[in-house]
């Protein structure tokens, strides 16, 4: 028998947003498609931050509430493949991670929620109409990724004295890395670099790029994305090989032997999204939940790539990390 207080949350639901009514309904767990851009390994962190979240907000994965994990491995056409089977999964709520699976997922569905956790410029790449009101059946968490350009060069140079002529890396099937490729142009324009570009498209373009970069540059700029990602291991053993001190987006890659990276904090970031798809299983629209931007940022630094490519990094230089890898 339901009662009253049940009957009002089902009614209610199901005027304003069926979701909250499926999520009451002990018959059908809500179940969430994890569309990863990686691989669960790569991840980790970030999923446990996201279920982590999850279990303070009061969703037990695999007692109340069901989540269904795809990795796309750094391939575009994956997410295309990922988001078309979550919807015949009839999921109700989609996370995604990185720009294509975000757009992936937005083409798949225009009803089923969606949430992103790592796009470098919704407005710009067309996800939402603003951050403020985002629109339609899509929200989550940008990484202002084309804002901090600037920022990464500025901080390459301090490490990379005497730094004059720069590579990027990056992906040219992601709208976003399209984006931050002009941004790293003109901030290397205003610092006096000169800079080459270098696009890929899958994993076996990696050592040609390199082949072409090399002579020709001091450092090289690695713009964040899936494909990148996934690759980091092969990327920062041919920069070492180059003598290239490299920067990237995120920690994964510093980790795995790049020099440095600034960006936000991705475990943060997934702690935020768990926020969103809490919201949403409760019955908020996706449409009235503003894009947020990243409040927590780290510098980390790996001393032992600095070491092997010869760079000697004033204190004062290396005071400026979060976190220092040795």
């Amino acid at each position: 028998m339901i009662g009253r207080r049940e009957f009002v949350c089902l009614l209610g639901g199901a005027a304003a947003w069926p979701l909250a009514a499926r999520a009451q309904q002990s018959a059908k767990r809500p179940t969430i498609g994890y569309l990863g851009g990686t691989t669960a390994s790569i991840e980790n962190q970030r999923v446990a931050a996201f279920i982590s979240q999850m279990r303070d907000l009061g969703w037990i994965e695999g007692r109340n509430v069901a989540i269904e994990y795809r990795w796309v491995e750094g391939r575009n056409d994956r997410a295309v493949e990922i988001a078309a089977e979550f919807v015949r999964l009839k999921v109700d709520l989609i996370i995604t991670i990185g720009t294509p699976a975000a757009l992936a997922a937005r083409q798949a569905t225009s009803v089923i929620p969606i949430v992103f956790t790592t796009v470098a410029d919704p407005v710009g790449t067309g996800l939402v109409a603003s951050l403020a009101r985002p629109g339609g059946n899509v929200t989550g968490l940008s990484i202002q990724q084309t804002d901090l350009a600037g920022k990464r060069l500025e901080l390459l140079r301090q490490f990379v004295p005497g730094l004059r002529a720069l590579a990027i890396l990056a992906d040219a099937d992601n709208p976003a890395n399209m984006l931050e490729i002009g941004e790293v142009q003109a901030a290397a324009r205003k610092l006096g670099l000169g800079v080459g570009t270098f696009e890929i498209r899958r994993a076996d373009d990696i050592a040609p790029a390199f082949a072409a970069i090399k002579g020709g540059a001091e450092a090289l700029y690695v713009a964040g994305s899936p494909l990148t990602n996934n690759s980091r291991v092969r990327i920062n053993t041919l920069a070492l090989g180059a003598r290239l001190p490299t920067i990237m987006a995120s920690r994964e890659y510093v980790e795995a032997g790049g020099l440095m990276s600034y960006g936000p904090s991705f475990p943060d970031l997934f702690r935020r999204a768990a926020s969103y798809v809490d919201k949403i299983l409760r019955g908020a629209r996706p449409a009235d939940i503003p894009v947020e931007q990243p409040t927590k940022f780290d510098l980390v630094v790996n001393l032992t790539t600095a070491r092997a490519l010869g760079l000697d990094i004033a204190p004062n230089v290396l005071a400026l990390a979060d976190e220092v890898i040795e």
